[in-house]
């Protein structure tokens, strides 16, 4: 059986790059649940607390989604489940622009959440197990960078004249060309079940029918329940401030769409910024360091609501911020370690496992909101973050001991 290692390195970066074509339309696809939810309030006539529902509606489909499909790529081949993901988000987001009633939304939303939440454990885990792991946060930094770029091209679209006018029109630029692009998975990305994965010495498939109970085997499952309360907060503390970002400046800041656009722009350049930055730090200096950047990230929030009032500093304060919340990047290539690399996927739909919890944010916040104001319910981030840094401290270090590869 062939090798990643036999792959030329040519083949093994075209893969790659045809991966980030997908990455990129599915950070503008997801994040339209969040930058355009004054319209979609506006358009169906909705509570706060009813428009921050939508969010909780695709956290449950990403949920479902990266739970079956990363079981379904681990026993079934993940090029082909990826073919099925990527056509999957195009026609469900596409579906966005027919959405005529709350309960429309929130069931649009669902079935979008199910295809986009298997990206993480499907497409990252495929081209995980075609590097070494002494490139895998780099790469890592690459795919966080597409998929923050996305939402910067999202944010920018927005405050154009067509973004405003016709919001539609954002939801069909991210389903389009995915639907498009879709059968060349099989062209440009090679066959997992005809290669073994970079590093590993046999093909293996899960020993059970549900190959998400080995990872509750003994030796696993504390890793396996600190990784879950870790993505918990993270998703919990960035949809309390990010999912809400938009609303508190058009809101209570009183800021035009164009000024906004330009402050959520900063925002996701420093997520770019800082993507590379902590991809390169977790493959130079460990997975378990960068979790110094979640407790900066914290104090970030609390900066931005109390202490930074003009435009020019909300960008900056927003810079910060996504700079350091994407530590999380050290997260991809630190799942894919911790785990055998026959249960890659399914370990890996570990970080939508914390949409269980933080699917309850946008209703937690949407309530404080309506009683106490945005900034109170914002606040909760920096909570949500600061004790996220302290449970990523908590996990072991695998970038200076061998890759399992069993």
């Amino acid at each position: 059986m062939m090798r990643a290692e036999d792959l030329p390195a040519w083949r093994r970066w075209l893969a790659f790059g045809f991966l980030m074509i997908a990455e990129f339309f599915y950070g503008w696809t997801w994040n339209t649940v969040d930058v355009l939810r004054p319209q979609i309030r506006a358009s169906l006539d909705l509570t706060l607390t009813q428009a921050g529902s939508a969010y909780t509606a695709q956290s449950l489909g990403a949920l479902a989604g990266a739970i079956i499909l990363g079981q379904v790529a681990d026993r079934f081949g993940r090029r082909r489940t990826l073919f099925f993901v990527i056509a999957g988000y195009a026609v469900m987001g596409a579906a966005g622009t027919v959405v005529g009633s709350y309960a429309e939304l929130l069931g649009q939303r669902a079935l979008l959440g199910f295809f986009l939440g298997a990206i993480f454990p499907v497409l990252i885990a495929t081209y995980m197990g075609l590097f070494p792991n002494t490139w895998r946060g780099k790469l890592s930094a690459l795919g966080q960078g597409t998929y923050n770029l996305s939402v910067v091209a999202l944010g920018w679209a927005y405050g154009t004249q067509t973004g405003q006018a016709d919001w539609h029109s954002l939801l069909l630029w991210g389903a389009i060309p995915p639907l498009i692009v879709a059968p060349l998975v099989f062209v440009f990305v090679p066959d997992d079940r005809k290669m073994l994965a970079w590093g590993a010495d046999e093909h293996r498939i899960p020993s059970r029918k549900l190959p998400i109970m080995d990872l509750f085997q003994k030796g696993l499952i504390r890793t396996t329940l600190l990784l879950f309360l870790l993505t918990s907060l993270n998703f919990f503390g960035y949809q309390a401030f990010a999912g809400w970002v938009t609303t508190y400046l058009k809101d209570v800041k009183q800021f035009s769409p164009e000024l906004i656009s330009k402050i959520i722009y900063w925002q996701f350049i420093g997520a770019v910024l800082g993507g590379f930055f902590w991809g390169w730090f977790s493959d130079r200096y460990g997975r378990r360091l960068c979790g110094i950047g979640f407790f900066i990230a914290g104090a970030s929030v609390v900066l931005y609501l109390t202490l930074l009032k003009d435009a020019g500093s909300l960008q900056l304060g927003g810079a910060l911020w996504g700079f350091m919340i994407t530590a999380s990047v050290a997260w991809a290539p630190w799942m894919s370690e911790l785990f055998p690399a026959h249960l890659r996927s399914s370990a890996m739909s570990i970080f939508n496992w914390g949409r269980i919890i933080s699917m309850t944010s946008p209703l937690v916040t949407g309530a404080i909101a309506d009683s106490y104001g945005l900034e109170s319910a914002m606040l909760l981030s920096a909570v949500a973050f600061t004790l996220g840094g302290a449970v990523w401290l908590m996990l072991p270090e695998t970038v200076f001991r061998k890759e399992k590869t069993t």
